[in-house]
């Protein structure tokens, strides 16, 4: 049972994470605060249509990267090889398998705007070092 406590919580934690991005320099292109989801971008970094997910105790973070054209094992292996380098977050498939995501997930609870920035970071790290296997990934 969710409780007004519980309501005011999530909307606390929801105003806290929308006073990060706009603080961190992110446009929130879409925002639903009954849903905990926010839809973000920031062309100097790379992020795009970002999908920001407040579902207590967690804020999740996907950030599209790329379709894989062809299935490989080797495209596997280079993807779980290089979550082992990536400072915050990892690389995913969505359910198809397909579709290669950023994801990282944050305590809601004790979230502060360093925290988050660093995922940021982390994720634009890894685009700038990791941008010529992606392309190669998508091109198949």
């Amino acid at each position: 049972m969710i409780t007004n406590q519980t309501i005011n919580m999530m909307k606390s934690e929801f105003s806290k994470v929308k006073k990060y991005l706009v603080d961190l320099g992110y446009d929130v292109e879409y925002e639903n605060q009954p849903e905990g989801v926010f839809v973000i971008h920031n062309q100097e970094t790379g992020v795009n249509k970002m999908v920001l997910g407040c579902a207590d105790p967690l804020l999740i973070m996907e950030q599209f990267i790329c379709e894989v054209r062809h299935e490989s094992m080797d495209i596997y292996k280079m993807l779980l090889q290089k979550n082992r380098d990536i400072i915050h977050g990892a690389f995913v498939l969505d359910g198809t398998g397909r579709r290669v995501i950023f994801r990282d997930t944050l305590q809601l609870s004790t979230l502060d705007i360093n925290e988050l920035e660093a995922a940021f970071n982390s994720l634009g790290l890894l685009l700038s070092e990791f941008s010529d296997q992606i392309i190669k990934i998508s091109k198949g």
